[in-house]
């Protein structure tokens, strides 16, 4: 499954398989969203990070020679080195693909950067020559001067959890949260040193008590996670402004300009509303899926329809994710149950127009493609 989003890739996940039978990239790939779903919750989860372009699109290469599978698997990332570690460590988990025994081995994570930063550094020294050549005025002053930016700034542990902060944060009146060490940094090198990160989606008890004791500004990435980050902050803590950076960017990425912005643009957390979602109006449907719905109610069963509304398959809840990922032409889908994420992810990924079930989880983001229906919404 692919995301709409450009990902900016840091690092790529290169691992190998060995599979005891003969198997199709399908089903790989079913075995590595499958196998880790739910292992660390929604924020590794590798369909939520796909659809906000936190993880590119995952390739698959094979070959089957005396019923063995053997390959290699290239997850291309944009999170953090420990967020790569661990999804590195859940692919390697895997030990089965479809019906048959799997063994997965990670081979390599590369560093994107690390090739870009050699290419730079050559580059530099070739200007930096050519500037010398061309008798630029002090080139021993340009070169002390440039060393002195690129210094890395010290970023120092505060509090029972060691978060990564700046020096700053205990004498400050006001204190900057931020999502991680990275984001400190970068605000280091703006001078701004009353800095701290939550180092994680869970907030930890010190940047709770700190909330308390000062006034507050959350700095988050202007991205689904700084969604969830932003969700869990107002719930559990006091902090009393919201920034955010622009849209689908990092705060460890920003120029010191936006990232005086944001925080010139700060909102306080008051007047952040919660709206009540409209009621939605009833909608006229086929005959077809009335009468499916009939059939269907407490009946822990679904329906799949073609384009010109034929039965293709009905069969129990519980086996309907798999199915779908494995059936072409499915243009309806009725069934007695609650529509999920992953459920409307398949859905999109095959092409699927409706959706139809007793209810959609409040989980669910509303996909472009999907027509997501219920029960109740059906004009009787």
């Amino acid at each position: 499954m692919g995301s709409s989003q450009t990902v900016t890739v840091k690092y790529v996940i290169r691992a190998k398989f060995e599979i005891e039978g003969v198997v199709e990239k399908p089903d790989v790939i079913g075995a590595v969203f499958g196998q880790t779903e739910g292992l660390f919750g929604s924020e590794l989860d590798l369909r939520e990070l796909q659809k906000s372009g936190r993880i590119g699109r995952i390739e698959i290469e094979l070959q089957s020679k005396q019923d063995k599978t053997t390959g290699t698997i290239v997850i291309p990332t944009s999170l953090d080195r420990v967020s790569t570690a661990i999804i590195a460590a859940s692919i390697e988990a895997i030990n089965r693909v479809g019906p048959c025994e799997a063994k997965l081995t990670i081979e390599k994570l590369e560093d994107i950067r690390d090739a870009r930063r050699r290419v730079i550094i050559e580059r530099a020294k070739n200007i930096l020559q050519q500037w010398q050549i061309e008798s630029m005025p002090s080139t021993e002053e340009v070169f002390r001067e440039v060393s002195e930016t690129l210094r890395m700034p010290k970023v120092e542990k505060y509090g029972p959890d060691e978060l990564s902060a700046g020096p700053d944060v205990d004498k400050a009146k006001e204190v900057i949260i931020v999502e991680g060490r990275a984001d400190v940094i970068n605000l280091l090198r703006c001078g701004i040193d009353n800095v701290v990160a939550l180092e994680g989606a869970k907030v930890p008890e010190t940047i709770i008590k700190l909330t308390k004791q000062k006034n507050t500004t959350a700095l988050l990435d202007g991205d689904r996670g700084g969604d969830l980050i932003l969700k869990e902050l107002l719930q559990v803590t006091d902090v009393k402004y919201i920034a955010r950076a622009p849209l689908g960017k990092e705060v460890e990425e920003c120029t010191s300009t936006q990232i005086f912005n944001a925080l010139k643009n700060k909102v306080p957390v008051e007047e952040l509303k919660i709206r009540k979602p409209r009621e939605r109006p009833k909608v006229l449907v086929p005959k077809q899926i009335k009468e499916a719905r009939k059939e269907l109610e407490g009946t822990l069963e679904a329906i799949l329809f073609n384009e010109k509304m034929e039965q293709i398959e009905r069969l129990p809840v519980s086996a309907l994710a798999e199915k779908l990922q494995q059936t072409e032409g499915v243009d309806t889908l009725v069934f007695d149950g609650v529509i999920t994420q992953r459920l409307v992810d398949i859905a999109d990924e095959k092409g699927v127009k409706f959706v139809v079930a007793a209810r959609v989880s409040d989980q669910v983001k509303q996909p472009l493609k999907v027509h997501l229906l219920t029960f109740a919404e059906m004009e009787s």
